[in-house]
């Protein structure tokens, strides 16, 4: 049986990626977009077998619920041109309550079947362990759900297709097929990005012709992408599963390092993943939005967060902060606040509530356990005493003459962050909160440079060899990066350049990926860390 397990299989990028651009090639217009919407079953198919049922569960009942809610808007507004002035308020407010019905069914439903299969052994444990707790003799079964790949990413699209017909930023499409295309297009179904239906479902049922520019830009973002998981994430995948495994035989020098190479390791295969699925949308002329923008160069935590996983934070700022901000009781609270408080702190109170439910949905959305909680509210804590502290910070500035745009002190800001991102990352990739907490406290309590000085850190999996081929790599990261930040458009600035310039660069990237690349006996690729949420 034709099976995959992540983009960085040879069954995709073989003959999976290869099959369907040829095809694609050839046919004519409509064909087309028959072949990559049979691109996108299969591939989800090699994945998840029987469960795109999920999928098409999805891509059957989001376009009826939109044409739901466009039915009622249509009957609303003729109502309201019959109805008399003093009556339109009237008529408005019945036909919203049934569009607001509408949407929340839509939201339940996706969002409930997410959380029934995902969240119900994580809420059942805990429900057992509170009875026990109370002594009493009652037990919930625990069911076990099985859980395509991809489910969480696909989940948020639909209900922001819903929301947004909702509001009417979009009109419902009657075209079931584009729908379904938009829902399970191949690149991106399995770690995202998290796209809205009107900025890419027109760009997949346009289905252009394959330039050769889109191709060429398409094949060195996904050579590039590859570097990044095969050279660094996977070399570093030994070294980190040994220290989180068994990380009570180790001091807190071995832990901290472990943290940080599984920061760095992180990045390389979420941040290489976007390359390659960035590259397969452009070689079909598709341009998917980005989901990374240099994160590492952030100067505080909500700065990080704009710049790590862009789609995510985006869905939660407009589909949950923004709702519970603008609701009546905040709306009410606001007021308060600014009359009382003064016009900064006044808004924060709730701006904070609002926040709150971002971090809880965003911890939760990464997995079910308590750990993934902890993150989230990790990162609610930083961005609350950033909001708080920003007017002291301003003032400080101000009184001992501190240029905030200086060198030194944006370094600074940018090393600080860095460390609270290792950190939050500890609790992020440790087996459960108490195993977090106590490498935690190991790193604090028992840092030790001994395994560095007599040379036992190198002997844990990641030996010199790996650190100078990891440390070279890193390298060419942070000046691409760099030159990004700058302003720069590598691949374009790249094509401008001699035939053979442009030779020699992906011929590079090739023989890196080929001999520097972690694979074979002794290496473990790393698993598809974001498929799992």
């Amino acid at each position: 049986m034709f099976s995959l397990s992540s983009y960085f299989s040879v069954q995709y990028l073989v003959l999976l990626l290869p099959a369907t651009v040829g095809l694609y090639a050839v046919l004519p217009q409509k064909p087309r977009r028959v072949v990559l919407l049979l691109a996108s079953y299969l591939f989800f198919w090699a994945i998840s077998g029987k469960l795109i049922a999920y999928l098409l569960f999805s891509s059957l009942s989001v376009p009826h619920i939109g044409l739901w809610l466009e039915g009622i808007q249509a009957e609303r507004d003729r109502c309201l041109a019959a109805a008399p002035k003093e009556e339109r308020k009237a008529v408005r407010g019945r036909f919203q309550r049934q569009l607001t019905g509408i949407v929340a069914f839509g939201v339940v439903l996706h969002l409930g079947l997410l959380l029934l299969v995902k969240y119900t052994p994580f809420f059942a444990t805990n429900l057992n362990h509170l009875f026990q707790l109370l002594g009493l003799s009652l037990t919930v079964n625990i069911p076990s759900f099985a859980m395509p790949i991809g489910i969480s990413f696909y989940t948020l699209q639909a209900v922001s297709y819903c929301f947004d017909v909702y509001r009417g930023k979009i009109p419902a499409d009657r075209n079931l097929f584009r729908l379904a295309l938009f829902m399970s297009f191949f690149p991106q179904i399995m770690e995202g990005p998290i796209c809205r239906y009107g900025d890419t479902a027109h760009q997949l049922w346009a289905v252009p012709p394959i330039r050769w520019e889109n191709f060429l830009f398409g094949v060195q973002r996904i050579l590039f992408g590859l570097m990044k998981k095969v050279v660094v994430a996977d070399r570093l995948n030994l070294f980190i599963r040994q220290v989180f495994s068994g990380y009570a035989e180790y001091d807190g020098f071995v832990i901290a390092v472990a943290v940080v190479c599984y920061t760095i390791q992180l990045y390389m295969d979420f941040s290489g993943t976007m390359d390659l699925v960035m590259g397969s949308g452009q070689i079909f002329g598709v341009t998917l939005p980005e989901n990374f923008r240099r994160p590492f160069f952030s100067r505080n935590i909500a700065e990080f967060w704009r710049r790590w996983h862009v789609t995510l934070g985006t869905w939660f700022k407009d589909y949950v902060f923004y709702p519970v901000s603008m609701a009546k009781p905040m709306k009410k609270l606001t007021s308060w606040g600014r009359k009382r408080l003064g016009p900064h702190y006044g808004p924060l109170l709730a701006g904070s509530v609002a926040l709150f439910c971002v971090w809880l949905g965003n911890g939760l959305w990464h997995g079910a356990g308590w750990h993934f909680i902890f993150f989230g509210m990790y990162h609610f804590f930083w961005i609350l005493l950033e909001n708080l502290t920003e007017p002291l910070t301003l003032r400080w500035a101000e009184r001992f003459h501190v240029n905030r745009e200086c060198l030194p002190y944006r370094g600074f800001q940018i090393a600080r962050t860095a460390v609270l991102v290792c950190i939050g990352e500890l609790f992020f990739r440790a087996d459960g909160l108490r195993a977090g907490l106590a490498m935690f406290q190991k790193m604090v309590t028992e840092f030790s440079l001994t395994t560095l000085r007599d040379g036992t850190i190198f002997s844990l999996g990641l030996d010199k060899k790996d650190c100078l081929v990891v440390f070279l790599t890193l390298v060419v990261v942070f000046v691409v990066e760099v030159l990004q930040e700058r302003g720069h458009h590598i691949r374009k600035e790249l094509s401008q350049r001699s035939v053979a310039v442009q030779c020699l660069v992906g011929y590079g990237l090739i023989l890196g990926i080929v001999v520097f690349g972690a694979y074979g006996i002794g290496y473990v690729p790393v698993d598809p860390i974001y498929a799992q949420f």
